[in-house]
């Protein structure tokens, strides 16, 4: 339906070209918004998955450092209620020089009364258990040998009854 002028072959070339491009420029216009929206879902389909992939990352080192500052708030807290244990310390070791103070008075009057009566072995032995027993170890040593002793003593007073049974038997 092109209105096409007879005549001059010039202008009919240029009417021909006018309304290829008026063609075009209406086809373009017309397919223009389906290209755009091509477009934008071919950039969405190619760069949101990247960039959720980084959203989710981030989430998860804020959440990280959100628990790493949480840590260091009470760390922090914790090295400030240390300033208040100073306090707390000195009485400890005043109490403590206190202590071995009135540990030393006690030997030395524990020593003075075991100079006095040296009479038996056992309060000898007691006062040694008593004023050396730091170590558990020496407490079972001493306990042994205490064992050991009456073991020996007992076997001792059974054969010598066997002896004196012994004895009188024979005569």
């Amino acid at each position: 339906m092109a209105f096409v002028y007879q005549g001059d072959p010039d202008l009919e070339a240029k009417t021909k070209k006018a309304v290829e491009r008026i063609s075009e420029n209406m086809h373009i216009v017309a397919n223009e918004p389906s290209l755009a929206l091509f477009r934008l879902q071919e950039h969405v389909r190619k760069a949101l998955p990247p960039m959720i992939e980084r959203r989710v990352e981030v989430t998860k080192l804020q959440h990280e450092l959100q628990g790493r500052c949480y840590d260091v708030e009470y760390a922090l807290g914790a090295v400030k209620s240390m300033d208040g244990a100073a306090n707390s310390f000195t009485n400890i070791q005043e109490m403590l020089k206190q202590s071995i103070f009135l540990k030393q008075q006690l030997k030395y009057e524990e020593a003075r009364r075991n100079k006095k009566d040296t009479n038996s072995v056992y309060k000898r032995l007691s006062a040694h258990i008593v004023l050396d027993l730091p170590d558990l170890s020496e407490f079972s040593m001493v306990r042994e040998t205490t064992n050991r002793i009456e073991n020996m003593m007992a076997h001792a007073r059974s054969s010598t009854s066997e002896l004196q049974r012994s004895h009188t038997t024979l005569h």
